[in-house]
């Protein structure tokens, strides 16, 4: 049978193009690439067998959206884009071991993650933006704000914290009922996909068990 988060994804990825965003891989250094959407009027073909070229700068205001833990970018940003087009250049990453990005870098770290979307984001024209970050994108977002204030023009930041330390990550597990961060960000069943995704929106909205069953194959 088709995996149904699979079999959704070129409607998402039509959807995307009318908003005015489309693919755009990254190498941001060896062995890193990041997969980004970005504006369609930066790029432009010499003919349509040819591959984009360097990306123009934006013409509108940047705004970079930050996705969390549980999906890649355009899945979490899927409802924003639209609207934020019309007056925005709008740029989605996926972070880095997410969807199509991965880096043989051993740093995990949001400061990492925070770095190479700066490195691509320079890549991409822009030297001015705003970071908008939820849940584990906000962590990112605030690094980007430490690292690079000059590039900052301002920032918004959605269920999150500045940095998540023992002390908060085992009070927070305790009151979820999970004995670790992988347990909860990292499901392997139907009832612990249900556990995150209840916590993870304000109204949880009614799924099939069969979505949940697909999402879970595709992340793992």
């Amino acid at each position: 049978m088709v995996n149904l988060v699979e079999a959704q994804k070129p409607l998402l990825y039509g959807l995307m193009k009318m908003a005015g965003v489309v693919p755009y891989t990254l190498e941001i250094e060896p062995g890193t690439k990041m997969n980004f959407w970005v504006p369609k009027e930066t790029l432009k073909k010499k003919s349509r067998t040819e591959k984009p070229t360097k990306p123009d700068k934006p013409t509108k205001p940047a705004v970079l959206l930050i996705h969390g833990f549980a999906a890649e970018g355009i899945v979490t940003w899927q409802f924003q884009v639209g609207a934020l087009s019309k007056k925005y250049s709008v740029y989605i990453p996926d972070l880095l071991f997410f969807g199509g990005s991965y880096s043989d870098n051993l740093d995990r770290s949001p400061a990492f993650q925070a770095n190479c979307l700066v490195k691509g984001l320079r890549i991409l024209g822009v030297d001015k933006f705003v970071p908008i970050g939820f849940s584990y994108g906000g962590m990112v977002a605030f690094k980007i704000a430490e690292a690079y204030p000059d590039m900052v023009r301002a920032m918004v930041v959605s269920g999150s914290i500045h940095a998540m330390t023992d002390t908060i990550s085992e009070e927070s597990l305790n009151r979820l009922g999970f004995s670790s961060s992988k347990d909860l960000l990292l499901p392997t069943s139907v009832k612990g996909l249900k556990a995150l995704f209840t916590i993870a929106v304000h109204k949880p909205l009614w799924f099939p068990k069969r979505l949940f069953k697909d999402f879970i194959k595709v992340s793992n």
